[in-house]
């Protein structure tokens, strides 16, 4: 499967781009490319994009551990190769267990979940797969989490699935030709994988 959209080029850009692309560069691990490389065809919105993704990947009220768990999630339920290549590294830095990111990348709800992990598994993978949140769901995570914690995880959610929908529509590609980590699933088989 071919990438969409050839790689975008620095020294390609207009000036009036160029130090949104050194504000990238400066925290991207794949320089302009993975989303970036899409985003930049849309500079207004890539700016926009860019600060928003800022807030979620480093200033969030939720821990990097569970947010980035959070972020795997989405991945997983979206087939999105690139989007798991780019963060169970870094999930694993943040302390999510090799063993919680594993079955979760072989779409199985992971066992041995800390208790913060469990109530994130189940709000993230409710809120995308139902589009909602059950009530009791919904005053156990505000009870553990808080509110800001709440809406900073609904949106981080929310963030990654459009992330994993441009990786996916552009077909972006694990870098230097690595291979796929997860196997494609239909959304029939992940929903009733993950919500068992």
């Amino acid at each position: 499967m071919a990438e969409r959209f050839e790689q975008i080029q620095y020294k390609d850009l207009a000036p009036e781009v160029q130090p949104l692309a050194d504000d990238i560069l400066k925290v991207s691990s794949a320089a302009l490319g993975g989303p970036y490389n899409a985003l930049l065809r849309s500079p207004e919105m890539a700016r926009r994009c860019f600060d928003h993704l800022d807030y979620l990947r480093f200033k969030t009220s939720v821990s990097k551990r569970l947010n980035e768990f959070a972020i795997l999630i989405q991945a997983r339920i979206a087939n999105a190769q690139y989007e798991w290549w780019a963060h169970a590294p870094i999930a694993q830095r943040a302390g999510l267990s090799t063993e919680v990111i594993e079955q979760l990348r072989h779409c199985n709800k992971p066992q041995g979940m800390q208790a913060d992990e469990a109530l994130v598994y189940d709000y993230c993978v409710q809120l995308t797969l139902n589009h909602r949140v059950s009530d009791a769901l919904w005053e156990r995570a505000i009870a553990e989490m808080g509110e800001q914690a709440v809406v900073d995880l609904t949106v981080v959610s929310g963030t990654y699935v459009m992330v994993s929908m441009l990786l996916n529509a552009t077909q972006v590609a694990i870098p230097n030709g690595g291979a796929e980590l997860l196997e494609v699933m239909s959304p029939l088989d992940i929903r009733a994988r993950l919500l068992a």
